[in-house]
């Protein structure tokens, strides 16, 4: 209990406020009472903000980085998904099995394994992004492809567009801002996810929260968690403001 006590007192002051507090030294002594090292917190507060800046940008380049590269892929791949591309069904079933496995399979879980792979560090965090977002933007993308208005399909037919021209047609006029609009929303959940692949060696904000965990520095932690609750709603606010603008400009 008494841990308990300390660790929410230590989390109900953060500490960046001590970023600001000028003159507070804190002195490191022996069993004997000598002085070892004596610590400007000050400065040693503002230190560990600039690497929190620093992790902010490596989390979002996981995020961002991994969004854009499953974005890419799943293009293709919702081609090959959807029901009315006229594709063969040997094609089109292990196809959205593929989608299906990929999006079942948790973020933290194939972070897991390509850090095994191919490291620690933010490599293995996008790929894990890209993996696990892969198989919702090809599910997403292929509905929108599947929801097509079938007189689309039938004007193609009767310019003589064959019905991948009708459907690429209709990406470029009538899919692009759902699609784009469909991308920022997975981009939303792509930013918590990247926060939390650190926790696993992939770097970003959960490599901080990991090392503040282990080291009992609840009032950093507590640093650690606003950053990352005010990343996520700005992400959230910013993506729900674009996605209210396509839709409301279709």
């Amino acid at each position: 209990m008494a841990n308990l006590l300390r660790a929410v007192s230590d989390m109900l002051r953060p500490s960046a406020l001590d970023a600001f507090a000028d003159g507070v030294r804190i002195e490191y002594k022996s069993d004997d009472g000598r002085v070892l090292r004596v610590e400007d917190k000050a400065a040693t507060e503002k230190q560990f903000l600039s690497s929190v800046g620093r992790a902010v940008l490596v989390t979002l380049q996981i995020a961002t980085l991994g969004s854009f590269l499953a974005a890419f892929c799943a293009l293709p791949l919702a081609f090959l998904a959807a029901r009315n591309a006229g594709l063969p069904r040997w094609i089109g079933a292990p196809t959205r099995a593929l989608l299906t496995v990929l999006r079942s399979i948790h973020t933290l879980v194939f972070g897991l394994i390509l850090v095994g792979i191919v490291g620690l560090g933010p490599t293995a965090g996008i790929l894990a992004i890209a993996l696990h977002s892969l198989g919702s933007y090809g599910k997403l993308f292929a509905e929108t492809i599947e929801a097509a208005p079938r007189g689309l399909l039938e004007s193609g037919a009767s310019l003589g567009l064959s019905r991948w021209q009708t459907l690429w047609l209709g990406l470029r006029r009538g899919f692009y801002p759902q699609w784009v609009a469909t991308h920022l929303y997975l981009w939303e959940f792509n930013v918590r996810d990247s926060t939390v692949l650190g926790l696993i060696g992939a770097g970003g904000l959960g490599l901080l929260v990991t090392e503040a965990v282990s080291l009992f520095q609840w009032d950093r932690l507590a640093t650690l968690l606003i950053v990352i609750v005010l990343l996520v709603a700005m992400f959230d606010r910013s993506s729900a403001l674009l996605r209210a603008h396509l839709t409301a400009g279709r």
